[in-house]
């Protein structure tokens, strides 16, 4: 995979909107990959700064080019990307950008509190729902 990355790498290194890099977890980059939370090797990592998502494709170069050229570059976001958003994205982006730092995060602290309390409670109900509608079935 080395040389088709390497070959990504030198494809991308003019972009004005898009990083193709590596880093060695192993040595000075080894806080980056602790951060996010790199596992194995090799990993490959895309997306905003702030929501790095892990890459599960094909490790050609066609495929990395082909999810490169339609993945990278800039994405919605508050700031100077703004215009990149739908609608009803903005104008959530809009209202978080008027609260201030802590009642954001205090909004940010409640929503991963319910996602980790509530969600695991409804996948329990719905599976119990599921299988009761097909016991009613036989």
């Amino acid at each position: 995979m080395k040389p088709d990355w390497d070959k990504l790498m030198d494809d991308f290194k003019d972009s004005p909107t898009a990083l193709v890099a590596d880093v060695d977890c192993t040595a000075a980059g080894q806080p980056l990959c602790e951060k996010y939370e790199v596992r194995g090797y090799p990993s490959i990592k895309y997306g905003d700064v702030g929501d790095m998502k892990d890459y599960q494709g094909g490790r050609s170069f066609e495929d990395l080019k082909k999810f490169a050229a339609e993945n990278l570059g800039p994405t919605c976001g508050p700031g100077e990307h703004i215009d990149l958003c739908d609608a009803e994205t903005k104008a959530r982006i809009e209202v978080y950008v008027k609260m201030s730092a802590g009642k954001l995060e205090g909004k940010i602290r409640k929503a991963q509190k319910d996602f980790e309390v509530e969600v695991p409670i409804m996948k329990k109900v719905f599976a119990h729902l599921s299988e009761a509608e097909g016991k009613s079935d036989l």
